[in-house]
């Protein structure tokens, strides 16, 4: 399986965040990354390489010109009201809320901040728009390397993305790599694409993207938003809408859930997957669902990620993994390493490209 780092993430490492009324040290951190690359070097699960840059036109396929105008330009904006400003992050602090306009871009920094956010726990900082950029360039390019035949493909992105809608960031993500991928499939002719989120938060991000399509399924396996982050999407009856109705599957599951009960519920999404007849299958991977990580509550052990890996695999799909979500730093790597290599031993051969558009 090749892996297709950001080797600019350690760009953006924010300082502090907001998290249950009070500042506290961030907990995405750039040695996540640094401790999945050692353990994919340590069992040479495959070569690792780095994304080229591209055109921005590709952020474009899924985010509003008018957002990502605003997080290529806010670092400079932010030092500009203060020099000072150059030693702390960037934090929204103001948001429209119900009846409140979002139409008309404010003038005001901290109001266009507000426009563009939904919570207080993302830090800006002066890399963090080169780091997302170039962590949605191996998402894409992870996308490319499956439409074009491989079977698997690791976009190894930070910033995480799936909480990125089109138009505003939260939740330490900015732009949504998972979402990125999924299009450049569809932009590469793959006919349909399931996206199945494993992070222990919902992708209220992705879902928001794609909620109204009928070629891109949607699949999501999470903390439920009555007591977990992000709270104002993630319920079950939430199916999709309009043309995408039908096309959109919540699993919420109570904190406390053990493997059983949730490997119940990723059969259930697989499931659901095969009857969409998914052509290739973009995998949110969150590895927050561990038993020690400090910001979530499942109680999934590192070995029961290789199980994990070994379902996935059974799905029979091209895959695009996208990393995402897990804040037990030291643990993260096997983690992450025992999704990819269950996935890598278990299940039948690929072979060939996803079945692709024909015709007009």
């Amino acid at each position: 399986m090749i892996t297709f780092l950001n080797d600019q993430h350690a760009l953006h490492q924010g300082k502090v965040e907001m998290y249950r009324g009070q500042l506290v040290p961030c907990f995405e951190v750039p040695d996540r990354v640094d401790f999945v690359v050692s353990a994919l070097r340590q069992r040479a699960l495959g070569p690792i390489e780095t994304a080229p840059d591209m055109d921005d036109a590709v952020l474009r396929s899924v985010h509003a010109p008018r957002y990502l105008e605003f997080l290529a330009h806010a670092w400079d904006e932010w030092v500009a009201l203060d020099p000072a400003n150059a030693e702390r992050d960037a934090l929204p602090s103001v948001w429209p809320t119900r009846s409140f306009r979002s139409d008309v871009v404010p003038d005001n920094f901290a109001a266009r901040m507000g426009l563009f956010s939904y919570d207080a726990g993302t830090p800006l900082t002066g890399g963090t728009w080169a780091a997302a950029r170039r962590g949605a360039f191996c998402a894409v390019k992870a996308a490319q390397a499956v439409a074009d035949g491989a079977r698997s493909a690791f976009a190894l992105s930070r910033p995480p993305g799936h909480h990125a809608g089109a138009d505003f960031f939260g939740g330490y993500c900015f732009l949504n790599n998972a979402a990125l991928a999924a299009q450049a499939l569809r932009n590469r002719g793959v006919k349909r694409v399931a996206v199945l989120d494993i992070d222990y938060h919902h992708g209220n991000g992705t879902q928001s993207i794609f909620y109204d399509r009928a070629d891109v399924y949607f699949a999501s396996i999470h903390g439920d938003p009555r007591t977990e982050y992000p709270f104002f999407l993630g319920h079950a009856d939430e199916t999709g809408e309009g043309a995408g109705l039908g096309f959109n599957l919540n699993l919420p599951l109570p904190r406390g859930t053990g493997f059983d009960a949730w490997r119940a519920a990723l059969n259930t999404a697989l499931t659901h997957i095969a009857v969409f007849k998914a052509d290739a299958l973009v995998v949110s991977l969150g590895l927050d669902t561990f038993e020690g990580d400090p910001i979530s509550g499942f109680r999934l052990k590192s070995d029961d990620y290789l199980r994990v890996g070994e379902a996935l695999a059974a799905a029979a799909l091209p895959t695009v993994f996208v990393f995402e979500g897990g804040y037990a730093v030291a643990e993260v790597g096997v983690n992450t390493v025992n999704v990819l290599e269950g996935f890598a031993h278990g299940g039948p051969e690929q072979t060939g490209r996803p079945q692709k558009q024909t015709g007009a």
